[in-house]
């Protein structure tokens, strides 16, 4: 059975004192053995990295970062690396995000290399794909993420794929908009997803993958989400910068 994953990404939200206060009320909320059950992930700003690591120590809440650079180190100003990362305490890190396909131009190519590159430096990747409204309503959604997958996946063995892998389906129309895919929409595209994955590296490696719904998930939709056959978790966004909100959601992939 899939162990489920609910990771938060705060996106540009929380100064180092807010990261604080927000983390402080995590680990006095969350249950103690909470790591036992299920794997909870959050990816503050890099500024607050160092900060979020030495608070969450021993608490079983595992560190993560919104995006990662594809080479190790060089002329590249404001760049951040994996190996940066890592002394930074983290073990995840989210590549993909719809936001930076928008905004950042990132292509599948370039997430491939930083997919890559994360997976050389021994850490576990959250890899986003989904569909755009207009991608949906032409009806080529399947179509569209089922190449994300095939290209941001180009060349990674069948190890690192059943280890470091982890992959987030995120519908670009549901994100940060209030609309959320049905239970039933999340459920279909996750089987697909997992149907591709099947396709690349066969249907045991696909059945182990762990597969997350992110797209405005909240503390009221998140467990019949969960309930459902292929979801494993979510990526959490605006939910995931007050306590309560976060709390409930992970609560309810117990």
């Amino acid at each position: 059975m899939r162990k489920k994953l609910v990771a938060g990404n705060w996106k540009m939200n929380k100064t180092l004192l807010t990261s604080k206060e927000l983390v402080i009320d995590l680990i006095n909320k969350l249950p103690k053995n909470i790591s036992d059950e299920v794997d909870v992930v959050i990816c503050p700003p890099y500024t607050s990295l160092s900060l979020v690591s030495e608070l969450l120590d021993k608490s079983g809440i595992k560190l993560g970062a919104q995006n990662v650079h594809q080479i190790d180190e060089g002329a590249f100003t404001g760049e951040i690396s994996a190996p940066m990362l890592k002394t930074a305490g983290c073990e995840y890190a989210i590549i993909g995000h719809s936001e930076r396909r928008q905004y950042f131009n990132e292509t599948n190519h370039l997430i491939n290399l930083k997919v890559k590159n994360v997976i050389k430096n021994n850490l576990f990747v959250i890899l986003c794909v989904g569909e755009t409204l207009g991608e949906r309503e032409k009806g080529i959604y399947k179509k569209i993420v089922e190449e994300q997958v095939s290209l941001c996946l180009k060349d990674i063995s069948n190890e690192d794929m059943k280890e470091k892998i982890i992959i987030a389906y995120e519908p670009v129309w549901a994100i940060g908009t209030g609309k959320t895919a049905s239970p039933e929409q999340a459920n279909e595209m996750h089987i697909e997803i997992r149907k591709s994955i099947g396709n690349i590296f066969g249907n045991e490696i696909a059945n182990n993958v762990r597969i997350l719904y992110g797209g405005s998930v909240n503390e009221k939709n998140s467990a019949e989400l969960f309930a459902k056959s292929d979801i494993d978790g979510g990526l959490i966004g605006g939910a995931s910068l007050k306590s309560d909100n976060f709390t409930s959601i992970v609560k309810s992939a117990l």
